[in-house]
């Protein structure tokens, strides 16, 4: 049985809680806003989203005086290359995020989070050849046999979702590794992606032209703050990952899911037919396995149990979220 924390401790865990929720709701309402963004397609979006997010961590960087990590990472090429690569995966998972609000596949989208625990545990089994509980094994075969009921059933192979997955759980991996704070990172990732960015958003402009300062100031504004709404959801992130286990906040992220679930369902209308149904469920019983086993760890942590690197993944790796 736990402690109660002293007062102090509460509220600091109120405050930690508040922030974690308000990040992980604006995280679960990006559908509404990456629709507010068209006629801006995908590959502009996502260049944009570089561009200020860059601009917007610099200004955070500089007004923390926070440059000491940037030589050690320079003189490091494999920490380097491990940063790239990540900002690499975390790139695709944007780009495929946006094209699948614009083409009205959230519920995939959302479906893509919802699968990202277990295939995080799924790889620290390949990968690093981890250990799991039985909870995990339990609700890794329920998320494996979702995703067969959903490509038999509802006729399609869950691509969208599957691609999203994987690629924020490599890219938590890497994160993990790297070491680096949120800020940190973010900043790193988007300075590496910066000049690739500056190129698309140039193909853009003479392929099939911007919608920047073309479509009206009010689209060009929106425009302008994925940066602060790239950033905004990390800085409460990082508050509540201070105050909080990382258990609980491990929790806290199937809010994000959740929220982009039901903008698919009941603010876009998409269509979701029995099996797909029927798979969503398969995938919740699995996270009610997978939480119930992380809220055992964390009311008796046995000494012999293997750890687990799921909540340490998706704390490395949430701030850069959809």
């Amino acid at each position: 049985m736990l402690t109660p924390p002293p007062a102090n401790g509460r509220s600091e865990a109120r405050t930690g809680i508040l922030a974690g929720v308000a990040a992980y709701a604006i995280w679960g309402t990006f559908p509404i806003y990456f629709h507010l963004l068209e006629p801006a397609g995908p590959l502009e979006i996502l260049c944009h989203r570089i561009l200020w997010s860059l601009v917007v961590m610099l200004v955070v960087v500089t007004f923390r005086r926070d440059w000491a990590w940037i030589r050690p990472l320079l003189s490091e090429r494999r920490r380097l290359l491990e940063l790239a690569v990540a900002a690499v995966l975390i790139a695709t998972n944007w780009l495929l995020y946006v094209w699948a609000v614009e083409q009205d596949r959230v519920v995939d989208a959302a479906l893509g989070y919802f699968i990202n625990p277990l295939v995080t545990v799924t790889l620290g089994v390949v990968v690093l050849g981890e250990r799991l509980r039985r909870a995990q094994w339990i609700a890794v075969a329920l998320g494996a046999l979702a995703v067969v009921v959903i490509a038999v059933g509802y006729g399609q192979f869950p691509t969208v979702a599957l691609t999203l997955a994987f690629s924020f759980a490599g890219y938590g991996f890497l994160k993990k590794r790297i070491t680096l704070t949120p800020v940190q990172s973010l900043t790193g990732e988007t300075a590496i992606l910066a000049p690739f960015a500056v190129v698309a958003l140039g193909y853009v402009i003479a392929t099939d032209g911007t919608a920047f300062a073309t479509e009206g100031w009010g689209l060009s504004a929106l425009l302008a703050t994925t940066g602060i709404v790239t950033a905004l959801p990390l800085v409460l992130f990082a508050a509540s990952a201070r105050r909080i286990p990382l258990t609980v906040l491990g929790l806290l992220q199937y809010l994000t899911p959740s929220l982009q679930f039901l903008c698919g369902v009941f603010v876009f209308h998409e269509s979701m037919p029995a099996e797909r149904w029927a798979g969503f469920a398969l995938v919740w019983i699995a996270l009610m396995f997978m939480s119930a086993d992380a809220l055992h760890q964390l009311r008796s942590p046995g000494p012999d149990e293997p750890p687990s690197t799921v909540d340490e993944v998706v704390a490395a790796a949430t701030p850069e979220l959809g």
